[in-house]
């Protein structure tokens, strides 16, 4: 038996998500990437003697909203409370947060795998806190270990942040993987969050254990930090389950540690021990004072909650009769999910437009290195009228390969490059029967063999016709023809 085969993994996620507001979570600093270091900055981020801390509603509202979107019960009361620990980039000594009165409980995430099977994953609590500032490491190696020096730059310090933290029910790498695209999905659906991993709004630690299959008491558990994709994320969790299930079958112990992953070296390394809450001396923050949540605010914001993915999903497979694979892509983003749905209902074809986008729009965005739909030239009005000169025999499907490429250069209107560059489908039966004739006589020992029973030749020679006509015979009239004329 492979010694893999012998443990289970045990998974659970924290993901830290930066919230879109204006303004930081307890002053009127600026909430915006990309500033010089150190400018929006106040004496409250500086944990300056004397200055006190405002909540900002929008913070408020977004958590309250996530927790929504994500199934929690939202609490009638929460407060917030003092995380101490010192680390440079924490001027104060101590966090804002909250700790045994979150915002929200008990949520759950359903995720759909590869093989179809649906999974639901619960969520623990999501609870509101203040982020810290962020420190840069100047080191030649990319260990943190070897800098000679760090900067600090407390832009970052009081932005605030959502934590959703899951139930340790995920069994592998995949279903952390979906879990955490799910969650990103949902938030980007409701707009509380760009959910940007390159810029830090959404950061994610996993804590990854291993125990024997048929055990009930969990492995001693390891935190892994410093994921910066999704992809990452993946990778970091593989490592760690080999990692630790090689340490259990050499009889070594497993220290509960914090580790970072080097995406590098495709490895963790040990970062420090992993403090328990007690080591954080958790009070309750005496300067804000209690959140009491009415029910009808909780209705005000539910209402505003739009289709989610994956009721949207459910709804694509329902009402355009496409795969759910497909309405899984296709809704993994609200901007791709309303482009699909206008092309589909301009068209009238939902699975050639699910096709169109999901195989050559994405292809050629990612090989063009755009991330967003919206940055795309091709307008789903111009997709679906493509579809229409494919689907009325104006156009084939391989010169349509031929137009959507110079509509995406170009943004040009598919009828416009048709008639420009002259790629009407020839249709007429006399112009076909003229190239079909000629290719026959210029191929008689394949004629033979078709007639012998090789089928495979009739391709050979489809493609020959449609190389005389330039790819622009009708390739159904073609094959009708061969096939009366061979026999």
């Amino acid at each position: 038996m492979n010694a893999a085969d012998k443990y289970e993994t045990v998974i659970g996620l924290e993901v830290h998500v930066e919230l879109n507001t204006k303004t930081k979570i307890f002053c009127g600093c600026k909430n915006e990437f990309g500033a010089e270091p150190n400018t929006y900055i106040c004496p409250n981020c500086l944990g300056l003697p004397g200055s006190l801390p405002v909540f900002n509603e929008g913070v408020l509202y977004r958590a309250v909203k996530a927790g929504l979107a994500l199934g929690c019960t939202i609490a009638d009361k929460s407060k917030f409370d003092r995380k101490n620990y010192y680390y440079p980039d924490l001027p104060k000594a101590y966090q804002i947060s909250q700790y045994d009165m979150p915002i929200a409980v008990n949520g759950a995430l359903e995720i759909v795998k590869k093989d179809g099977t649906r999974k639901k994953i619960g969520i623990t609590r999501l609870h509101m806190e203040e982020d810290a500032g962020k420190l840069l490491h100047l080191t030649k190696s990319g260990q943190i270990g070897d800098a000679e020096e760090s900067l600090v730059d407390y832009n970052r310090g009081g932005v605030p942040l959502i934590e959703i933290v899951s139930e340790p029910e995920m069994k592998t790498p995949e279903e952390a993987y979906l879990y955490l695209t799910s969650i990103k999905s949902i938030l980007e659906y409701i707009d509380v969050s760009d959910c940007n991993m390159e810029e830090g709004s959404l950061r994610c630690d996993a804590n990854v254990s291993v125990m024997e299959k048929g055990a009930k008491q969990f492995g001693t558990k390891v935190e892994i930090k410093n994921m910066n994709s999704f992809k990452n994320v993946q990778k970091a969790i593989e490592y760690e389950v080999e990692r630790q299930i090689k340490a259990v079958e050499e009889k070594e112990a497993i220290i509960q540690e914090t580790r970072l992953w080097n995406p590098e070296k495709n490895r963790t390394f040990a970062m420090r021990s992993k403090e328990g809450s007690n080591d954080y001396r958790y009070f309750p923050e005496p300067d804000i004072p209690p959140i009491v949540i009415s029910e009808e605010y909780r209705q005000k914001i539910k209402k505003e909650i739009p289709e989610l993915p994956m009721q949207k999903t459910e709804r694509f497979v329902k009402e355009y009769a496409i795969p759910e694979y497909d309405a899984g892509v296709l809704t993994a983003d609200q901007a791709t999910a309303a482009y699909f749905e206008k092309t589909a209902k301009m068209s009238g074809e939902p699975k050639l437009a699910s096709n169109w986008i999901m195989g050559d729009l994405l292809a050629r965005m990612n090989a063009a290195g755009l991330q967003k739909i919206s940055e795309v030239k091709i307008l789903p009005e111009d997709l679906a009228k493509m579809i229409g000169l494919i689907k009325n025999a104006t156009i084939s499907g391989k010169i349509a390969k031929t137009v959507f490429e110079e509509m995406f250069n170009t943004g040009d209107a598919p009828d416009k490059i048709v008639k420009e560059k002259g790629l009407v489908q020839i249709t007429d039966t006399g112009a076909i029967e003229s190239a079909v004739d000629t290719v026959i006589a210029a191929n008689s020992k394949v004629v033979e063999e078709i007639k012998g029973g090789k089928a495979a030749g009739l391709g050979f020679l489809v493609g020959q016709v449609m190389k005389q006509t330039g790819g622009k015979a009708n390739p159904q009239m073609v094959n009708e023809l061969l096939r009366k004329k061979i026999g």
